[in-house]
């Protein structure tokens, strides 16, 4: 492990969570709430959504220890009120950020495939270039962050759909959680890291073989 290929996973990790950030604020904005637009959050600039212990320290400790790599950004401000549909709408705009870093990853994986990267069975045929270890990490990336994000514990993205489907009282109950934010996430990842982990390596093998599935046949 060098520098460089540091230099490339904090990349790949940037340009994942702006878009999937990026996203929220946009999907937000669609619906009726300008809140992140007049807080400089609509915006496509890296340094307006980082957070140094979420986007930058955890993930690399986690590429450097060789796990799975998952992290977040500074929460992107919504005033549910605005946001058109209720808890429907605040749901949509939550997964719009997953939802990103699945595409991402399929585009990086289609990529790999018509470059090379990655052969006729799903494999990174070679890690000897920085172009492959890019991809091979943009598709390992974006599905971290799909699946860790989809999580459904507050704050993350997913329990915003489990909130949408909750009777009040759960809904109460996980406002209540949420208000620990950062502090929750970082210790659930510290106690709960080898099933975490487990969850996730499970999960990206899966859409993995389902990535490579679709592009054997073609599509």
């Amino acid at each position: 492990m060098d520098i460089t290929y540091l230099i490339i996973v904090l990349v790949t990790i940037l340009l994942s969570m702006t878009l999937h950030e990026a996203m929220h604020a946009f999907l937000g904005y669609f619906l009726g709430d300008d809140t992140a637009k007049a807080q400089g959050r609509l915006s496509l600039n890296p340094i307006k959504h980082i957070d140094p212990i979420m986007t930058i320290a955890l993930p690399l400790f986690l590429a450097v220890m060789g796990g799975p790599i998952f992290g977040g950004a500074r929460p992107v401000p919504l005033n549910p009120h605005r946001i058109r549909y209720g808890e429907w709408g605040m749901a949509l705009v939550a997964v719009a950020g997953p939802l990103t870093n699945f595409l991402l990853a399929f585009l990086f994986f289609g990529i790999g495939v018509l470059t090379g990267v990655i052969n006729s069975v799903g494999s990174v045929a070679s890690y000897d270039s920085y172009w492959s270890i890019f991809i091979s990490y943009g598709v390992m990336v974006n599905l971290s962050f799909f699946i860790f994000n989809m999580l459904p514990i507050p704050p993350l993205d997913g329990s915003r759909v489990l909130y949408a489907l909750a009777p009040e009282m759960v809904q109460r109950g996980m406002e209540k959680i949420e208000q620990y934010g950062i502090f929750l996430v970082l210790a659930i990842v510290m106690l709960a890291m080898p099933v975490i982990g487990s969850i996730m390596i499970s999960a990206n093998d899966v859409l993995w073989a389902a990535f490579s599935f679709i592009f054997r046949l073609g599509l």
